[in-house]
């Protein structure tokens, strides 16, 4: 019984056996950027140009104590936290790209992780945050 509703499930949103409808399955994660708070603005804009459509973000303070921040290099300890959901298939050009911005831009270092989105509840909503443009339009109709 178990194994037939696995199977159902997953039919509603790999696609139908019998051709129909067949939408690739693009696995979700949660990509966590943490910048300093005045870079904030352009890496959201950044990271949403790989398909991202949904982010939020957080203001942090450090927590470090103010010797070793200063010995690293971290003067300002105001930061921001970024979470986005990002499709799978899009995760190692944001990561590269992410990676090569925190080495170039002055004042822009961070880091940045990914945390995998284990279940979303409803296909319009799994359409949306893939990025699936085609399919959300069709559930609208």
């Amino acid at each position: 019984m178990a194994e037939l509703k696995k199977s159902s499930i997953a039919r509603r949103f790999y696609g139908r056996a019998n051709g129909r409808s067949r939408v690739s399955m693009n696995r979700l994660k949660i990509l966590v950027t943490v910048v300093n708070r005045a870079k904030a603005d352009f890496y959201m804009d950044h990271i949403q140009s790989f398909g991202v459509n949904m982010q939020m973000l957080v203001f942090g303070h450090g927590t470090a104590p103010r010797e070793i921040a200063t010995a690293m290099g971290l003067a300002d300890s105001e930061r921001a936290v970024i979470f986005s959901v990002i499709g799978e298939n899009n995760l190692r050009a944001a990561l590269d790209s992410l990676g090569e911005k925190f080495n170039t831009i002055a004042g822009g270092k961070g880091i940045a992780y990914t945390i995998p989105m284990s279940s979303i509840i409803g296909k319009s909503i799994f359409n949306f945050l893939s990025d699936n443009r085609d399919a959300v339009r069709r559930n609208e109709a």
